[in-house]
Order: C-alpha cells, then sequence, then structure tokens
C-alpha cells in the first residue's frame, strides 16, 4: 500500500513539473507584463565621460581643401585665369572624392556671420601682414567692395571630413579702380578666421620678397608643420615662371603642394594650396 502510494506522489509530482514547464514560464511573463505595462519608471544614469568629438587637425583641413579645390575651377586673378594651360599642371587625374560646394544655408553658431565675415578677413589681412606673410598695408575689406560666399568642402567618401570656408573676392562692381595694396581673392576658415589661400596686388618685386621666410611665418600662423620644398621637373606647372613651391605632409602617404608665385606686370602676389 505504501509502496502504491509513493508511486502515485511521483507520478503526480512529474505531471505538476511537466504543466508547469509548459505553462509556468508564459504566466510568468505576463504577470510581470501586466506590473510593468502602463507604469512611468525613471532612473538616473551616470555618464562615463562626454564622448568622443571628431576633429580635424589643422594640416588634415589644409589637405582637404586642396582637394576639393583641385576638383573645381579655382579662383584666379584675371592674370592667371587668362593664362592657365588648360589640362596642365597639377589639377589632372581627379578621382571625383571630393567636392567644394557652395553653401546655401545659414552660418552655424560657431561659424563667422554673413555680417563679420568682412570684418573678420580685415582682420586676418593685417595680422598677415604683421607677420611679414602679406607685403604692405592692404585696403580695408568691406561689404561694400567684395562679395562673400560660404561654401562647404567635402571628401564624399568620408563625410564626416569636411570643413567650411568663406570665399571673399573684390567685387566686379569695383570697375577700373586701382587695385594696388588690394585683396582680390582669399579663402577664410569659417569658424577661426584663419586665411587658407589669398591674391594681393602689391607694389613690390618679386625679387623683394624673402618667399622662405614668407612660408615660415604663414605655417607658423596656421598652425602646421614644418614645410619641405618642393621641386619637380614640370615647367608648365604654373603660369608664371615666379613661384616656388612647399610640401606639408597631411599623414604618411598624403601631402598638401603650397606655391607662393608672382605675377608680374599686375604685381600680384599669391598664396595657393593645392593637391
Amino acid at each position: 500500500m505504501r509502496q502504491k502510494t509513493k508511486m502515485a506522489a511521483i507520478v503526480a509530482l512529474t505531471v505538476l513539473a511537466v504543466v508547469l514547464s509548459v505553462w509556468g514560464p508564459e504566466a510568468l511573463a505576463k504577470y510581470q507584463d501586466r506590473s510593468l505595462l502602463n507604469q512611468t519608471y525613471t532612473k538616473t544614469a551616470t555618464r562615463a565621460g562626454e564622448g568622443y568629438l571628431y576633429k580635424l587637425s589643422v594640416d588634415d583641413k589644409l589637405y582637404l581643401l586642396a582637394r576639393c579645390l583641385s576638383s573645381q575651377t579655382l579662383p584666379e586673378s584675371e592674370q592667371s585665369a587668362l593664362t592657365r594651360q588648360g589640362g596642365s599642371g597639377p589639377y589632372q587625374d581627379l578621382k571625383g572624392s571630393y567636392t567644394f560646394l557652395a553653401n546655401y544655408r545659414s552660418p552655424s553658431e560657431k561659424e563667422i556671420t554673413d555680417d563679420e565675415v568682412y570684418e573678420t578677413c580685415s582682420r586676418a589681412v593685417d595680422e598677415l601682414g604683421d607677420a611679414g606673410v602679406i607685403p604692405g598695408e592692404i585696403r580695408e575689406i568691406t561689404a561694400e567692395a567684395y562679395d562673400a560666399t560660404l561654401y562647404s568642402a567635402i571628401d564624399i567618401l568620408e563625410p564626416r571630413n569636411n570643413i567650411a570656408v568663406w570665399k571673399v573676392s573684390l567685387s566686379d562692381s569695383t570697375g577700373n579702380r586701382n587695385k594696388e595694396n588690394c585683396l582680390m581673392d582669399a579663402y577664410l576658415d569659417a569658424e577661426d578666421g584663419k586665411i587658407y589661400e589669398f591674391y594681393v596686388r602689391t607694389s613690390l618685386l618679386w625679387e623683394e620678397i624673402d618667399v622662405d621666410a614668407l612660408i615660415a611665418a604663414w605655417s607658423s600662423y596656421m598652425g602646421l608643420s614644418e614645410p619641405e620644398p618642393y621641386e619637380s621637373e614640370n615647367p608648365l606647372l604654373e603660369a608664371t615662371p615666379y613661384y616656388k613651391k612647399y610640401v606639408f605632409a597631411a599623414t604618411e602617404d598624403e601631402r598638401t603642394i603650397v606655391t607662393v608665385g608672382f605675377y608680374e606686370g599686375i604685381n600680384e602676389l599669391f598664396l595657393k594650396i593645392s593637391r
């Protein structure tokens, strides 16, 4: 009798275990759902850090802008535009993975505004003059005499690699005014106002300009690495015989070429960047 009772108990426990294994999890889940649904809970989360903010170095910005400018028609003075040889020079074999687009949005909170850009450009030109990069006193840059357009330079394959720059140019509406000691074109960083590239008219001659000192001062002004002289056997790199080129390394495999040159006759000094 005891053995039959024991066997019956074992069978009952087995059946109960089977029923619980099938029905139990579903019933428990429904019970938990009823306790959580339609309820509002708050919890204070602690943050270990503010996270990683991606930011380009000055060398990277220079390289990116050079690639983007090389992908489109470069801003240049009348003399350069008339004499540049089509298809020659360092702007061949473009891959199309960089773009330079007019930016029709309003500047962000961190960027120089339309109203500030002319005064910012004047200050930057004065700073370059004090540093010995731009010779002589350049006339004030004003909204009446200049045009300014905001551009975006973008690495299409890596869109996070992008910078905004202002292009400031002497307006066509100035007509035949005397352009001596005038800024003709310049590219400014839209955040800090640093000048990446410029064309200016000067009273000096090429022989009076210490090019090595000029590039060293500009490099220091920009916060760039030390440049190296760039030599090429191609005599058609520029539309003028008066120039000297330098190389700035962005990475081990990437470089930016900076050219300091001079257009005789119109006495135009330029500093431009290219790939």
